[in-house]
């Protein structure tokens, strides 16, 4: 596999091309120390995996990620940081890239290209221990900043799903009366006109 390393560390970018180019499977394609050295060189080397850090000046690791992915979704980014930051975290997740360990744990990172390379995910231990309640506190913040509450979202999401209002209600314990005033009450408070542009809203949201 072809790999790119970037990292605002030289020492750290060299000391990973060392590292790598020790494994037969592996070569280095070239190696940057900003984020939009970052873009430059996906773009130009077209790496089988982009091995990226965070923070770094001028365009952070996650802003060059989220470029080169709205470019190209099947991107293969893999961050590497120091920072275990619950919004990195969350960041990296929803903007599709392909895992996120730290460089504490140096003995993961051969096994954590090949396991991207392979077409799957991969989060360090204490990440993913960490995943499924950042998720969810990232979900209740985005419901407060949209002024609906849980029941809301969780009759947006059965709408979206093409469930009628009879069905809704059976599911959720619910009469098709409340059913229905939730649905006019959630229309209002979104600006939206009916259940097909409520859908649309859950598929760019939810």
């Amino acid at each position: 596999m072809r790999v790119v390393v970037v990292d605002d560390d030289r020492l750290v970018t060299a000391s990973l091309k060392t590292i790598l180019e020790a494994e037969e499977d592996i070569a280095v394609a070239g190696v940057g120390n900003s984020g939009r050295e970052a873009v430059e060189l996906s773009r130009g080397l077209r790496p089988d995996i982009l091995l990226m850090d965070i923070r770094m000046e001028g365009m952070t690791g996650i802003e060059a990620a989220e470029l080169l992915l709205a470019e190209e979704p099947s991107r293969k980014i893999l961050f590497l940081t120091t920072f275990s930051d619950d919004e990195y975290i969350v960041k990296a997740l929803r903007i599709g890239a392909k895992g996120y360990i730290l460089k504490q744990d140096f003995e993961s990172i051969v096994p954590s290209l090949r396991t991207v390379y392979g077409g799957q995910r991969v989060f360090g231990d204490e990440i993913i221990t960490r995943i499924p309640a950042l998720l969810n506190k990232g979900v209740k913040a985005d419901l407060a900043r949209l002024g609906l509450n849980e029941k809301e979202w969780e009759i947006i999401v059965q709408v979206a799903d093409g469930l009628s209002n009879k069905e809704i209600a059976k599911k959720l314990f619910l009469s098709e009366g409340t059913v229905r005033n939730y649905i006019s009450i959630i229309l209002e408070k979104l600006e939206l006109r009916d259940r097909t542009q409520l859908a649309i809203f859950y598929f760019r949201n939810g």
